[in-house]
């Protein structure tokens, strides 16, 4: 398909950017590749997942993620995932850069568009899909002006997954009613539900027989002071309630059970073999392993490491799908896509102090509201796997086509 009146115009305005980039990786010649790219800082772990989910199908491939030039490089990658920044908008850059890495497939997530790279990409012939696409925009700001190139663009690719029903209502006003888009919902990191010991579940659940319980995961020492507060206003409205803690980092157990028993609380320590007592107020457990245990026996749960700052909150999909409301302080920088998502759909509540906290767990003692909001989790959760779905079976028949192994 040849390229738009739009389209070449910024192609040879893209010219005048200086030429910047050079291969530091190569790849393997033998295997196909993934294209993975993510327009917007941080949040590329579901667009990894969801990679590693279709390397797996098609058996041999290799994962190559990119960025933008100016962005952060990613530093917390599998082994084995190749990554490296984007080439300049430069046609030579981009034409160096697609003859390096010869990619297989490419899966773009994000709003920024770079309308350069998409074209040499589509001129290859390479499947291309657009996910998460809200409000997409072209991401050199100096060539925006450029009439009807943001239609151009989208143009290229072969299909597009909206993260809403109304965001797929923009695209198809801006591409017409012939686009291939797909209203299926956001992508979401793929989280399968933490494991635990059944004995061990069978066991709680009939020592915490009739009591309510909450949970604090992930819990920073800068927290305890916080949860402690919370939890003995929970005990005047509900004298049997127990509190599970289980600190963020193991070495920090110690120091908590001395601040509870200094305070006057009872603590059973399960890593001692100890179960909860009809006096036991706390329970303490040193292993984050346990959470799938924990998320499973607690019909509420605060996600620790979001009331301090610098910490970036902890993954509230664990919970979620496990059946557990959630409630968060606002430091959440690390995951927080995932929480507004969740929130937005009910399935949790932010909180900022002690006083929120206990507001919050006042409230959830009413059953219906608890299951108001697992459930709400559980949907947020199931559309996930679905939109994963729905893209891994596209671009499988894509490959397919192309007799990509």
């Amino acid at each position: 398909m040849a390229p738009s009146l739009s389209l070449k115009t910024y192609l040879t305005l893209a010219r005048r950017e200086p030429l910047a980039w050079s291969p530091n990786l190569s790849r393997d010649r033998d295997k196909a590749l993934i294209w993975l790219h993510c327009a917007e800082p941080g949040h590329y772990r579901e667009l990894l997942q969801l990679g590693q989910r279709l390397q797996k199908q098609r058996g041999g491939c290799q994962i190559l993620i990119t960025q933008g030039p100016d962005q952060p490089r990613m530093t917390d990658l599998p082994e084995g995932v190749l990554s490296c920044n984007c080439p300049s908008e430069n046609p030579l850059d981009v034409a160096k850069f697609l003859n390096h890495w010869q990619p297989d497939v490419l899966i773009w997530k994000g709003r920024w568009l770079r309308p350069s790279l998409l074209s040499g990409a589509q001129k290859t012939g390479v499947p291309m899909v657009l996910v998460d696409a809200s409000e997409p925009a072209i991401e050199n700001k100096s060539l925006r002006w450029i009439p009807d190139s943001l239609r151009a663009t989208l143009d290229l690719f072969g299909r597009i997954y909206a993260v809403d029903p109304a965001s797929a209502f923009r695209l198809r006003r801006i591409l017409g009613p012939q686009a291939l888009i797909d209203d299926s919902g956001a992508l979401q990191e793929d989280n399968p539900a933490l494991g635990c010991v059944e004995t061990d579940l069978e066991d709680l659940g009939e020592a915490l027989k009739g009591r309510p319980v909450w949970l604090a995961s992930y819990l920073h020492k800068g927290e305890l002071e916080a949860v402690l507060t919370a939890h003995r206003a929970s005990i005047r409205l509900s004298p049997r309630m127990v509190l599970i803690i289980v600190p963020k980092d193991p070495l920090d157990a110690g120091a908590v059970l001395t601040a509870c028993e200094d305070g006057g609380w009872r603590v059973s320590l399960w890593d001692n073999g100890e179960m909860p007592e009809e006096k036991t107020h706390i329970l303490l457990a040193e292993d984050a392993r346990e959470l799938g245990l924990f998320y499973r026996i607690a019909p509420v749960s605060f996600l620790g490491s979001s009331l301090v700052s610098g910490q970036g909150g902890s993954n509230p999909f664990e919970p979620a799908a496990l059946g557990s409301a959630i409630l968060y302080g606002p430091g959440i920088s690390n995951y927080l896509e995932a929480y507004s998502r969740l929130a937005k759909a009910g399935a949790a509540r932010i909180v900022k102090d002690a006083d929120t906290l206990s507001a919050a767990l006042a409230s959830l003692m009413a059953p219906d509201k608890v299951a108001k909001m697992v459930h709400a989790g559980w949907e947020v959760v199931s559309e996930g796997a679905l939109v994963s779905d729905r893209i891994i079976d596209h671009l499988n028949d894509a490959m397919d086509q192309r007799g990509i192994s």
